[in-house]
């Protein structure tokens, strides 16, 4: 397997966001951990390239983000970070903040949708 390339720089910030997660991570981490959602390992707050991926599979190199309000106005940010983790081979499914909270089911059905075309199982 080829390793994925971080700044280690980002661990301690990684380690933060993980002590100091929003709602919406901490209401998706529990469908998340453990293998949950079809017998994936996800992890928290992974350093990736020189960003932080909120959930990441490294077997798939699949991410998951949940965007909320700390995305608003970062659309280049948001771009720039997306294309270099493309570039890095990662599948990234982003998910709205607002949906965690108010439409869970539709979100876990989702993200399992999203595993099982992007790994064709």
């Amino acid at each position: 397997m080829n390793r994925i390339p971080y700044n280690p720089k980002l661990k301690a910030r990684a380690a933060y966001l993980r002590k100091n997660s929003t709602l919406s991570e901490v209401i998706l981490w529990k469908y998340l951990k453990k293998k949950q959602r079809l017998g994936l390992d996800f992890n928290r707050q992974k350093p990736i390239g020189n960003f932080i991926v909120d959930f990441f599979n490294v077997e798939y190199k699949l991410g998951i983000e949940v965007d909320g309000s700390s995305h608003e106005n970062k659309h280049v940010y948001d771009t720039k970070r997306h294309e270099e983790l493309v570039n890095l081979g990662i599948r990234i499914l982003y998910i709205d903040d607002r949906n965690v909270k108010n439409r869970l089911p539709m979100v876990i059905d989702h993200i399992d949708n999203w595993i099982s075309k992007t790994i064709n199982i």
